[in-house]
C-alpha cells in the first residue's frame, strides 16, 4: 500500500502523523506542500475526496487568515481555494491520501483509520500523549 501525506515539518500534529504512518511500515511518499504546494485540480481533488467544506481546510492558527479577513462568509469556495494556493501556510495539514481514503489527519491519530496496518503498538507524541493501538 502506498501512503502520501502532505506534511509540514514544522507542525507537531504532522510530524505525529508521519512518524505514526513510518512506525506503521508502509511505502510512503512525502509532499512538504509549503516547498510543492499542490496544484488547483489536485486541492479541489483531496477536498472532495475528503468530503469536507472549503472552509474546513483553511487554517487560521499562524497563518495570513486573519489579515486577509478569510473569516467573513462573503469568501466563495473558489476565492478560499485562490488564497491557499496563493498562501500554502492556509492549508490545513497533514492531509494522508491512501487506497482506504483521504483524511486531514487532526488529531494525528485519525490516520490509524487509514492504514492497512493500524497497529503501531504504542506511540509516544510529542506532548506526552500516549497513542494505543
Amino acid at each position: 500500500m502506498s501512503v502520501t501525506i502532505y506534511h509540514n515539518p514544522d507542525c507537531g500534529t504532522s510530524r505525529n502523523t508521519l512518524a505514526m504512518i513510518r512506525q506503521s511500515g508502509v511505502e510512503l511518499t512525502v509532499i512538504e506542500y509549503l516547498k510543492t504546494p499542490p496544484s488547483r485540480e489536485r486541492l479541489v481533488e483531496l477536498i472532495k475526496a475528503m468530503g469536507i467544506p472549503v472552509r474546513a481546510l483553511v487554517r487560521e492558527k499562524g497563518t495570513p487568515f486573519h489579515e486577509l479577513g478569510l473569516a467573513d462568509p462573503k469568501w466563495s469556495d473558489d476565492e478560499l481555494i485562490d488564497q491557499m494556493l496563493a498562501h500554502p501556510i492556509l492549508i490545513n495539514r497533514p492531509i494522508v491520501v491512501t487506497p482506504k481514503g483521504v483524511k486531514l489527519c487532526r488529531p494525528s491519530e485519525a490516520v490509524l483509520d487509514l492504514l492497512p496496518n493500524p497497529h503501531i503498538g504504542r506511540f509516544v507524541k510529542e506532548d506526552g500523549e500516549v497513542v494505543e493501538s
